[in-house]
């Protein structure tokens, strides 16, 4: 059976105060950041996760596990910390890495843990 596949969704839109009108936001920068380091792991930028209040904001996901929300992270200095996070939760069977064990902006940057999503039942075969 093969290994679930974990992403890593990053918001390109983010934007911080101070950051240059004419250059990239923060989150385009911590997107561009992590997709250079990211080995073997998926990273999708996304237009907006609606988390504006609270920049850098990614989202980790995979299939049969919690989803997790997180945000308030620094766009030049996060990417090691969400690379180890990450490392963290693939280490788990349903995403749930013990409190203590999270790096330190995991633990204050969590905006939302949202439950596996659960299998859909069959669809009924259409009446002819």
């Amino acid at each position: 059976m093969p290994e679930p596949v974990t992403i890593l969704y990053v918001c390109t839109t983010c934007k911080r105060e101070g950051d240059d009108p004419e250059g990239p936001r923060a989150g385009a920068r911590l997107h561009a950041e992590l997709a250079r380091r990211a080995e073997g792991l998926r990273v999708e930028p996304v237009e907006c996760l609606s988390v504006c209040k609270r920049p850098c904001t990614v989202a980790v996901a995979s299939p049969n596990r919690w989803t997790y929300v997180y945000g308030d992270l620094d766009a030049e200095a996060a990417a090691t910390t969400i690379l180890n996070g990450l490392k963290a939760y693939d280490g788990t069977p349903d995403g749930i890495v013990p409190w203590r064990e999270r790096p330190k902006e995991f633990r204050s940057g969590v905006i939302a843990r949202i439950p596996p999503f659960p299998p859909l039942p069959p669809i009924p075969e259409a009446a002819e």
